[in-house]
């Protein structure tokens, strides 16, 4: 891939029984993964599962403030499709306010198909952007 058209970040378990879907999608996108319980063996499972050698962590903050935070930079001035349990007031704020497309996605686990769809939906409109 040349430039990414967007930034994910999620953890492990959001990709779990969708990796077919996840590497098409991230043909034009960069990933970044969150650490969650299931630590080192869950990122291994995913890169294992879209074929990578290598894959992206975000490093792990203190709290849930910091690690907003450390999200928000990494994005930098890309798209971002960001999924997790649940979003802060600053996290909201900041994703409807900023430039660059933003979409958040809350779940506890596995991405639903609902999800997945919007997810899909988000990346369309930004290649036609990008065209």
């Amino acid at each position: 891939m040349a430039d990414p058209l967007f930034h994910m970040v999620c953890v492990p378990a959001a990709l779990e029984s969708s990796e077919a879907w996840a590497a098409e999608l991230l043909r034009d996108g960069d990933l970044a993964l969150l650490i969650d319980g299931s630590g080192l063996d869950g990122i291994n499972a995913i890169a294992h599962a879209l074929d990578q050698r290598t894959i992206a962590l975000v490093r792990t903050e203190p709290d849930a403030a910091a690690q907003d935070e450390t999200v928000i930079a990494h994005a930098a001035a890309l798209p971002l499709v960001w999924v997790a349990k649940e979003f802060s007031p600053r996290a909201r704020s900041w994703a409807r306010d900023r430039g660059p497309m933003t979409l958040l996605i809350e779940t506890d686990g596995v991405l639903p198909d609902e999800e997945r769809r919007r997810i899909d939906r988000f990346v369309a409109l930004l290649g036609r952007q990008a065209e």
